[in-house]
């Protein structure tokens, strides 16, 4: 989500863009051939789950990978079930789990597989070992080893051991890591150093996805090119920055459309297709729109199943009572409105030498900003003013809590610039900012946050760039101030407090790399304990640190308004979805008949 993950600045549209559908050709409508028309509001950086930290890339990969558990697609609160568990794990203790594989599971085929001439073969436990493996590996650089670390008996031994490695030293994967076992192909044994309460939230995020190691080893470092999987579609087409093709897995396992689900579902109608085979979807294409009105007009063509609402077109859609306007619902388009759970913000690298050393800089620009009228012009009000990083769908969140340093105050923040100018020892040069996209909103936005930093004395540049390009910078540590975001990758706040916890700096997801000896003993107890009333007091010092410490500007926490056209079947919004393509139908003929092809 992971990630889950870093998320690019559009809250309210890019998120809802990904899983969106658009009308076929005409030689797919009369056929019958089942097709959905996807849009990316960015490129895909690459499809190995190793590496993915993104939502563009989680949205696709996670159509092709799977993990040993799901999030029930319509029951709320969101539920853990099994996808490549036959069911939840074994264990006698909190430090043991045995996970049986579900049988019948293979890869899709692929030219990797040379010992059966392209044919896909059986999933086994050694998969996801590997796959681990690959990420404690420090040649891996991965982003994502936050998720392991410190955590499995003899996997921080195992990476140590990579990182000790000469230039040109394979690494030796058959090496055994004591906590990660396979007695046999269909059980998987793991063993943790201490309890980990979020164990099974982390193995439902893609990228602790089983790898097969003959994939890597025939790809190579294009790897992340060539994304090899269990799930229900796979690549057939990849021009990157362009389109992406996937098709049907014809070996994909039989799996089952939920029977039930939450109050309200049946009358929705989101359990006509209870018990039926997935996935619905023959084939999905995305195309790569990076503006926004381009993607609007296409929607309201009716090449769209689904969309977002670009800031620009809010009126046109949304009547001053916040609700959809006659005209759309004419045209057969319904409104879903809810939270997402995600935080955005300017972050500081901490290691720069100019803004990570200078605090009252950081609060003086995190003053700049006012907020309310940011939420006012660039999300038409559908988001709500961060105090910190927790969002409000957490039960952490605390409301009452105001944040000294996310208050709009220029005279402040003057002051405390000038008390910045004596802690740089002389006069500050201008700070460059990363923002990752070109479109016009971001320039827009870029220029709102060069006119706020200005009024207070404060030159800045913004440097644009696209989204693969802008996760170089922030993996390297090469950006001063960069505008980013989070989504959850699973219903705990543990989630946003790892991005502050200094084991996870960059590559890993904390890209602030902040480091605060008092807030790693705190992170530390805390992400061992079950959810309690005390881990929660913990959590609210942890932000108060956060807080305090400023190393971001903490702006807003998003709210979805997402249309949709009524041939588009089984849509529920889902905070954690990844990999939903297989529960959605698109009625062909429906279509067909109200876009008049």
């Amino acid at each position: 989500m992971s990630m889950k993950n870093p998320l690019i600045l559009t809250p309210v549209f890019l998120l809802v863009v990904l899983f969106a559908g658009c009308g076929g050709d005409d030689q797919d409508q009369a056929s019958g051939k089942m097709v959905r028309y996807l849009s990316l509001g960015a490129k895909v950086r690459g499809m190995d789950p190793m590496d993915i930290g993104d939502t563009t890339s989680s949205s696709v990969a996670s159509q092709i990978f799977e993990s040993l558990y799901q999030y029930h697609y319509l029951k709320r609160p969101y539920e853990l079930i099994p996808c490549l568990a036959e069911d939840f794990p074994t264990g006698e203790d909190q430090l043991t789990y045995t996970f049986k594989l579900r049988p019948g599971v293979v890869f899709a085929d692929d030219p990797c597989f040379t010992a059966t001439q392209g044919k896909g073969r059986q999933l086994v436990a050694a998969d996801f070992i590997y796959a681990w493996k690959r990420i404690a590996d420090v040649k891996n650089i991965s982003k994502n080893w936050w998720i392991f670390e410190d955590h499995i008996v003899g996997l921080d031994e195992f990476r140590d051991y990579t990182g000790r490695l000469k230039a040109g030293e394979n690494v030796d994967y058959m090496r055994p890591v004591e906590g990660l076992q396979a007695p046999d192909d269909f059980t998987l044994v793991v063993t943790l150093k201490r309890p980990w309460p979020q164990i099974l939230y982390l193995l439902a995020h893609l990228p602790t996805a089983p790898v097969a190691r003959e994939a890597v080893q025939y790809y190579g470092k294009s790897i992340h090119n060539h994304p090899v999987g269990t799930g229900p579609y796979m690549l057939k087409d990849w021009k990157r920055g362009n389109k992406i093709v996937m098709v049907r897995n014809p070996r994909f396992r039989q799996e089952f459309y939920p029977v039930e689900g939450s109050p309200g579902d049946r009358e929705a109608g989101l359990l006509e297709d209870a018990g039926k085979v997935l996935p619905f979807v023959d084939e999905a294409r995305w195309q790569v729109v990076e503006e926004d009105q381009p993607r609007w007009l296409i929607f309201m063509r009716g090449q769209l199943d689904a969309s977002g609402i670009p800031k620009d077109f809010y009126n046109r859609a949304i009547d001053p009572s916040r609700q959809l306007r006659s005209e759309m619902k004419d045209k057969g388009i319904r409104l879903q409105i809810f939270r997402d759970p995600s935080t955005y913000w300017y972050g500081f690298n901490m290691e720069d030498p100019v803004v990570g050393t200078n605090k009252p800089l950081r609060q003086a620009m995190s003053m700049a900003i006012n907020r309310p009228e940011y939420v006012e012009i660039f999300t038409n009000n559908r988001a709500e003013v961060a105090q910190g990083v927790i969002p409000p769908l957490f039960k952490e969140y605390d409301p009452e809590v105001i944040n000294p340093n996310c208050q709009y105050n220029p005279e402040r923040a003057r002051e405390l610039l000038k008390e910045a100018v004596e802690v740089h020892g002389g006069p500050l040069p201008t700070i460059t900012i990363s923002t990752p996209g070109t479109d016009t909103l971001s320039r827009q936005m870029g220029e709102y946050v060069t006119l706020a930093m200005d009024n207070i004395g404060l030159k800045v540049k913004i440097d644009y760039m696209d989204w693969p390009s802008f996760q170089d910078r922030i993996k390297t540590k090469s950006s001063q101030v960069f505008q980013m975001g989070w989504v959850a990758d699973y219903p705990d706040p543990e989630n946003f407090m790892q991005l502050f916890y200094s084991k996870n700096v960059s590559p890993g997801p904390n890209n602030f790399n902040y480091r605060n000896q008092a807030f790693d003993t705190l992170y530390e107890k805390a992400k061992a304990m079950p959810d309690s009333n005390e881990r929660r007091r913990i959590y609210h010092q942890m932000e108060n640190i956060i807080r305090d410490d400023c190393p971001a500007i903490f702006l807003v926490h998003g709210v979805a308004f997402v249309l949709h056209y009524n041939w588009l079947k089984n849509y529920k919004p889902h905070v954690f979805g990844y990999g939903l393509i297989k529960y959605q139908r698109i009625d062909v003929a429906a279509r067909q008949k109200s876009v008049g092809r």
